[in-house]
């Protein structure tokens, strides 16, 4: 353990990353695959477009922004500090409405703006040869929302290697400025697009009504991909039969979750509970923060939990969506010292797949499973579950609302 208090601590691994970047002696001119856009939110609305790229061409380039794959192969904080330390951020700026079809050909920049709106389209990492204003700055990032990034320095220009590998879905989808976006979005969910590329697709300004479309900082577009997509999936299992009193219990990177289901219609709560000495909580007290849906959904934004509100909800109405079931679901996250550095909300909807995937406990009654419940949170981080129930709404719903099968 570090004089932290912290099994990993966040300024080394920075460091580290960072020094292994010096050592790449990148210059101002390179030949690289971009296998990602990142899109900032600062000086809006005009702002930072970057090519996130490797300083050479490499046959893992992808592996550079792949979330799921990171997940799959259990990749430690390390190992993604790794990867995305040596992407390199080559960006210019361009106003958000330079993807409107009415505002495009009279902006700046309009050939690297088109050469990342095509790099956001492809399905595999796009060859480019960059040209700098000067050397990158060595530097790694890091954000609760997004994964982190490596060096910065503004672009002089950007060429093409190759023509970038556009699938006939996408590019339809693209072409089509009559379609809403989230419309578009939902169609290439459910045609096997996962999370990661869409927001990227999003970020660009590909989607949408041709003449509002505008480009969406990456923060942003992660979190309307999920609530896009987890809304369209609310609709669909509204009808669907009730799920049983049952249990979950997992997590990745230092990232639990309990997961309680409850047999009810649709509803939501999620807890985020910080441990001591955890990322955002350097005290000694345990602290949380929490938001709510009932049936109807939400109607504003989850201030309190954020980003990592929607990032979670979606793998649990993915499972409903499977199992063709609906409930009511209560979300408990731990986040412990072993998760040293953010890494974006990905983590956080990863970490709730892997939950889903582990060992289910069915239980007949819900005080049977609220018991198994404060057991597990009692074993395993020394934690009252019962401080959490005092407030939760979903708790407290099933407590005080009758049923008509109470009267059967």
């Amino acid at each position: 353990m570090k004089y932290c208090g912290r099994y990993q601590c966040p300024i080394i691994m920075k460091n580290e990353a960072v020094s292994v970047i010096q050592k790449l002696n990148i210059g101002q001119d390179f030949s690289s695959s971009a296998p990602s856009i990142f899109v900032g939110r600062f000086g809006y609305p005009k702002v930072n477009i970057g090519f996130l790229a490797p300083n050479e061409k490499k046959d893992d380039s992808w592996l550079y922004d792949a979330p799921k794959a990171w997940a799959k192969k259990n990749f430690t904080i390390k190992n993604v500090i790794g990867y995305r330390s040596g992407l390199i951020n080559s960006r210019f700026k361009a106003g958000v409405n330079q993807a409107s079809t009415n505002d495009k050909y009279y902006q700046t920049n309009s050939k690297m703006f088109d050469i990342a709106q095509e790099t956001s389209m492809a399905s595999r990492p796009v060859d480019i040869e960059i040209n700098l204003i000067k050397k990158p700055r060595f530097q790694t990032k890091f954000d609760p929302s997004m994964a982190p990034t490596g060096p910065n320095a503004g672009v002089r220009e950007v060429e093409l290697g190759s023509n970038p590998h556009i699938k006939k879905q996408v590019d339809k989808r693209v072409s089509d400025t009559d379609l809403l976006s989230g419309t578009a979005v939902n169609e290439l969910y459910n045609r096997g697009y996962d999370e990661n590329f869409l927001s990227k697709l999003l970020s660009m300004g590909n989607l949408g009504i041709g003449k509002n479309r505008k480009l969406v900082p990456t923060r942003w577009s992660i979190t309307a991909v999920d609530d896009s997509v987890g809304k369209n999936i609310i609709n669909s299992i509204k009808y669907n039969n009730e799920i049983g009193y049952c249990l979950y219990f997992g997590g990745h990177l230092g990232n639990y979750f309990i997961a309680l289901f409850f047999e009810d219609v649709w509803g939501y709560e999620l807890f985020e509970t910080y441990m001591p000495n955890a990322s955002w909580n350097i005290s000694t007290e345990i602290k949380w923060t929490t938001d709510y849906e009932d049936h109807t959904g939400r109607h504003n934004y989850a201030n309190n939990c954020s980003g990592g509100y929607y990032a979670a909800r979606l793998p649990i109405l993915e499972k409903f969506k499977r199992e063709k079931k609906q409930g009511n679901c209560l979300l408990i996250r731990f986040i412990t010292e072993e998760y040293s550095c953010p890494l974006g909300v990905w983590v956080v909807r990863e970490a709730v797949r892997k939950t889903l995937e582990s060992k289910r406990y069915d239980f007949e009654t819900k005080e049977q499973m609220l018991d198994y419940a404060k057991l597990i949170a009692k074993q395993k981080f020394n934690f009252d579950l019962n401080k959490l129930l005092k407030e939760s709404k979903i708790y407290d719903k099933t407590k005080k609302q009758m049923r008509l099968k109470n009267f059967l």
